[in-house]
């Protein structure tokens, strides 16, 4: 399986446990559903995303797949920004703003390595 196929199938399974299981979710990020219940509606938001660049990413074209992957990679490294700023803004903790950068930041990478081959 190459980087794009493996990311595209990566997106599709985390955004099935976002959508499906949100409170697992919230708890593999380090988020807090008990203590902020909107976090189940943002990661159900978040999964149909996820679940929707994967299979747009799968079912494009050769010549259209390029772009696909850029915009996920755009997608992802906003993500990156927003687990970085919710850190440093004390909205969730540290630990937590890793959760949500570090897998963001990997996306960036494995898009970009994706399509350099």
């Amino acid at each position: 399986m190459n980087s794009v196929t493996g990311l595209a199938v990566g997106r599709i399974l985390i955004g099935m446990l976002a959508l499906l299981a949100p409170r697992s979710a919230a708890r593999l990020f380090q988020l807090r559903a008990d203590e902020q219940p909107q976090v189940t509606y943002m990661n159900r938001m978040f999964g149909s995303r996820e679940i929707t660049l994967g299979a747009v990413t799968l079912l494009a074209p050769p010549e259209t797949r390029r772009s696909m992957v850029l915009i996920g990679v755009a997608v992802d490294a906003a993500d990156a920004a927003a687990g970085v700023l919710a850190g440093r803004e004390g909205v969730v903790s540290k630990r937590a703003s890793l959760m949500l950068t570090l897998p963001a930041l990997g996306a960036v990478a494995a898009g970009i390595a994706g399509i350099r081959r």
